[in-house]
């Protein structure tokens, strides 16, 4: 979208290097592939998280960030970049992990209800306002989708060999879709990745 207001990539994760291939890391593997697609050092601390940009669509610049408090504080670190940049929440697109979807199904949404998930829930609320686009990336194996304490040590796992291929798809098929949001807006992106 060429309307020269400044578009910001939100994954959610945890840091550090123990959770570095977990499900609930998905978000911020989907940042790294856009860096390097836009050549963006994600790399500069500010508001609790690493920061890069520089890279611009369109007359539009683009910032991409990981949260580095932990997936249940994520809101912090989304207020805090969007109160310094001056953006409003329909600005930023959050991307993140969703156990209630597939593996390897895509979500994109304008708006809606964290629906369970604690970084989202973090997001809305520091953000006051539920007006968020965000991106969920399906991780749910076959079959009935963990619960309560299961779901905590799921997410919390690195993807089964035979999911890390499909895994690795859904990352590079993620970032397309960011692109979108990114170059034509949220609908468009919706139509050509909510597929199934």
């Amino acid at each position: 979208m060429d309307d020269g207001v400044t578009r910001l990539v939100l994954g959610l994760g945890n840091p550090g290097p123990k959770y570095a291939d977990t499900r609930h890391n998905l978000g911020f593997r989907v940042v790294d592939a856009l860096a390097a697609r836009l050549g963006i050092a994600v790399d500069r601390m500010e508001c609790n998280a690493l920061v890069g940009g520089g890279g611009r669509i369109g007359g539009a610049e683009v910032l991409l960030a990981k949260p580095l408090t932990y997936m249940n504080r994520s809101g912090h670190a989304a207020r805090c970049l969007l109160e310094r940049r001056g953006l409003e929440p329909p600005a930023v697109l959050v991307v993140y992990d969703e156990a209630s979807l597939p593996l390897g199904r895509l979500r994109l949404r304008p708006a809606g209800s964290p629906g369970g998930h604690r970084g989202m829930e973090s997001v809305i609320a520091s953000l006051r306002t539920d007006q968020v686009p965000r991106l969920r990336l399906g991780i749910a194996p076959e079959g009935e989708p963990p619960g309560g304490d299961e779901l905590v040590d799921f997410v919390l796992e690195p993807f089964a060999r035979a999911e890390r291929e499909t895994a690795a798809e859904m990352v590079e098929r993620a970032a397309d879709a960011c692109l979108a949001w990114l170059e034509e807006g949220a609908e468009a992106a919706m139509n050509r990745f909510n597929q199934g």
